[in-house]
């Protein structure tokens, strides 16, 4: 049997289920490129505009750390500066999960050691793997670029943005590739995959903010933004991102090829030969998930502390041109009067609590993982209930959005205080915010545990929709697009800004907890009714 035997077939399998996965992250990044151009024209649309912006963006460290780097007064290039943080990281993010999903985790769940049975070598599926998620990363730079250059933008430098978005999925494929070899479980794998590119995003963000480009040069997301699209135009950049992804390529294959199937290189850590608490559904969600809250934890702590640094924003966020500082009172409520920078603190409150959101959406995904890995068939042939075990991970999983948003109110709170505020009076007031912001994030994992309850085969594609769309439909997303104030379709739309001294009502709250039990009831029920795996 040849090396590839088996290749073919692989890519076409690949390729099968990809086809319900890859149009999405496709469609996002083309959005997202085409809403920024649209917000440049709408905001900075004279060239009087667009020189303020500039002078405004390149006098404040924070907000050249945003985007990447220094702007110049042109219009393309803004709307590449704007969006290309976004698309660098979602075109790595979707490359690990591909590369993940058809590697280690096909190994988990046995279907590797099935179609090996075959005539199939053993770098088949990871030579499908990679062959695919390059197809897909390719495709979600230069679709966007293509839909650029029909919109108007200068094809050249579109082009080399489109190389910069497939730069960076084609790095994070092969860290993924190499992650799949080394970790035991398709869990540790993706944990893996993302810490890179957490860590290449936090190098990029500190190097730009700080001045210490060296940072930057070391950052595989800090290689796609020196490419500089519609501008410098640096097409030899990307020299080193196609040198490296090889590089990890290879070693992937080598390691691929000393190691036996369904194990990995790196021994896992023993854990206890037994313990005395794990003896329900919470302690066992706990040991099973405590290891993805620490990560949240972390994470969110150092994004939080950097974050404080909106304090340093006031001056510039009162100056900015447009009128834009009317709009963020208008939109996002409060007391008359109050101070800009607190509804600057309170956009940044509500970005976190959208993304800490995620986390309930992956618990409840996880319950879907280990139903379909048959892992759950194994708890549940214990004393244990499906509804146990399922209460068990709903718990865990809004303790852990508690801690989480907590962790901002602190961290966020307390930067903020000690830079510029009264840490008596001010960190307490952003932690109240923060903490407000919680009957929000339970209704929407609750309403994804529904989704699971009812339709357990599409549960894992919808969350992700539900996630995005009260993402998009929120005042996290709606300046994007000119809706400041976002829209009454989500939840957080009506959660007070207290901390720019709106009244607080206890009311919204109360419906929102209320909704979530019947939702969570709900999900429940249909949990006992269905068939189960």
């Amino acid at each position: 049997m040849t090396g590839i035997a088996g290749t073919g077939l692989m890519v076409r399998l690949t390729l099968r289920r990809e086809r319900r996965i890859a149009p999405w992250w496709i469609l996002v990044l083309t959005a997202l490129a085409l809403v920024m151009v649209s917000y440049i024209e709408r905001n900075m649309g004279t060239p009087k505009l667009l020189a303020q912006y500039v002078s405004v963006i390149n006098d404040n460290s924070f907000f050249r750390a945003l985007g990447g780097g220094f702007v110049v007064a042109d219009p393309d290039y803004m709307a590449a500066w704007r969006s290309g943080g976004f698309l660098y990281v979602l075109n790595g993010l979707a490359a690990v999960l591909a590369v993940v999903r058809h590697t280690r985790a096909d190994e988990d769940t046995g279907r590797t050691e099935l179609l090996r049975s075959g005539v199939l070598s053993r770098f088949a599926p990871l030579t499908a793997a990679l062959l695919v998620t390059g197809a897909v990363s390719l495709a979600g730079g230069l679709i966007p670029a293509l839909a650029l250059i029909a919109i108007g933008l200068d094809p050249v430098g579109s082009l080399a943005y489109a190389a910069a978005i497939a730069a960076a999925g084609g790095v994070f494929g092969g860290v993924a590739a190499v992650a799949a070899q080394l970790s035991r479980n398709a869990r540790t794998a993706r944990a893996t995959g993302l810490s890179a590119l957490g860590a290449a995003y936090i190098l990029r963000y500190a190097g730009d903010a700080s001045g210490q480009y060296w940072m930057k040069y070391v950052s595989p997301i800090g290689w796609s933004h020196w490419v500089e699209p519609y501008w410098s135009d640096r097409w030899w950049v990307l020299a080193v991102p196609v040198a490296v992804t090889a590089g990890l390529i290879a070693l992937a294959y080598r390691l691929n090829g000393g190691r036996d199937l369904g194990a990995g290189l790196l021994p896992e850590r023993l854990g206890p030969a037994g313990s005395a608490w794990l003896r329900g559904p919470v302690s066992l969600a706990w040991s099973l998930n405590r290891g993805l809250l620490f990560k949240w934890t972390a994470a969110v702590a150092v994004f939080a502390a950097a974050a404080g640094g909106v304090s340093t924003l006031a001056d510039q966020l009162a100056k900015a041109p447009g009128g834009q500082a009317d709009q963020l009172l208008r939109g996002f409520g409060g007391r008359p009067g109050a101070d800009v920078v607190d509804y600057g603190l309170w956009a940044v409150i509500l970005i976190f609590a959208h993304v800490i959101v995620m986390f309930p959406v992956l618990m409840v995904q996880r319950l879907c993982v280990e139903e379909n890995s048959g892992r759950a068939e194994t708890v549940l042939a214990t004393t244990s209930t499906r509804l146990r075990w399922a209460a068990g991970q709903l718990v865990v999983a809004g303790l852990g959005t508690v801690v989480l948003l907590a962790v901002v109110g602190l961290v966020l709170g307390g930067f903020f205080a000690m830079l510029v505020g009264d840490f008596g009076a001010d960190m307490w007031r952003v932690f109240a915010g923060a903490m407000g912001t919680l009957p929000a994030a339970w209704l929407v994992g609750a309403a994804c545990f529904l989704v699971y309850g009812l339709l357990p085969r599409f549960s894992i594609a919808i969350t992700w929709l539900l996630w995005l769309g009260v993402f998009v439909l929120g005042r996290a997303a709606g300046p994007l697009y000119g809706l400041w104030g976002g829209t009454p379709f989500e939840p957080f739309h009506y959660v007070p800004n207290t901390v720019a001294g709106a009244d607080f009502d206890a009311l919204p709250g109360l419906i929102m907890v209320a909704l979530t039990a019947l939702l969570v009831g709900g999900g429940l029920l249909a949990l006992r009714r269905r068939d189960f795996g």
